[in-house]
Formats: structure tokens, sequence, C-alpha cells
């Protein structure tokens, strides 16, 4: 179990608090399949993504973007117990959707970048611990079922 200090969930707290989903969600996942560009493989269905112009546009992604960082307020909502937060949705992501666990990760760190962006100044040093710290745990939880 992760220990978590009133300082590290107040600031956890506070990004979601000042989140704009649907800004943040797919900036995020368009940065990730745009920089990352094998992880797209996984988003076969959605249409067109053969260049950057056209995953910003696509409005299956930005849905999609909105959709995992509203899945973060589950862990946000549970933050003693995101292991068994998520436990049915790592089995899904590795045994029907086969999703490379390292995926989560750079999704994880694409969603930073954005937020760091986003907050400018306010994203100090002890706010990027806390986030990292967050989303660390949240990607080892996703993971879970790889082990």
């Amino acid at each position: 179990m992760v220990e978590w200090t009133d300082s590290e969930r107040a600031i956890i707290t506070s990004i979601f608090s000042n989140l704009d989903y649907e800004e943040i969600g797919r900036k995020s996942l368009c940065r990730c399949l745009i920089v990352y560009p094998w992880t797209q493989r996984y988003f076969g269905g959605f249409g067109n993504l053969y260049n950057a112009e056209t995953i910003l546009c696509n409005p299956l992604i930005a849905a999609h973007g909105t959709k995992i960082l509203h899945g973060l307020d589950r862990a946000l909502k549970n933050m003693d117990d995101i292991k068994n937060t998520y436990a049915e949705l790592s089995p899904l992501h590795s045994d029907k959707l086969h999703v490379d666990p390292d995926n989560f990760r750079l999704l994880a760190d694409c969603l930073t970048v954005v937020i760091a962006a986003k907050m400018g100044p306010a994203f100090t040093v002890d706010t990027q611990v806390a986030w990292q710290k967050f989303l660390s745990v949240v990607v080892s939880a996703l993971g879970r079922q790889y082990h």
C-alpha cells in the first residue's frame, strides 16, 4: 500500500479540480500517439491516424482522451486502494486488448507534460513529485496483470 501525505493528497486533488478534462485528455492522448507512433496500433478502429493533423482533429481520439482522464478520477477517489480500483481494467488491457504495459507510462509522461504546460509556474517541483507518484501508482496498477 502506498502512503500519501496530506500535502500530496491536496496537490493531486488540486490538479484534478482545475482540469479541463476534454482539453487535457485530448492533448495528452494526441501527444502520445504523435510522439510515440507505435502506440497508434491500439486505435485501428479510430479512423485515419496517418499524421499529426488527422490525430489532432480525430473526435474519437478526443473522446477517448477524456475517458482516460475520467478513469483517473477513480484513482483519485480511491487513493488508498488504487491497485484494486483498477483490478478489472488490468486484465482488459493485458488479456483482451494486448496493450504493451509500457504504453501506460508513455501516456502518463505525456499527461504530465500537458498538465505542466497548462499550469506553468504553478507546476512546482513538489507538485511534480506528488503527480509523478500518483501516476506511477496508477501505471503499476494497470500493469499488474502482466506480472
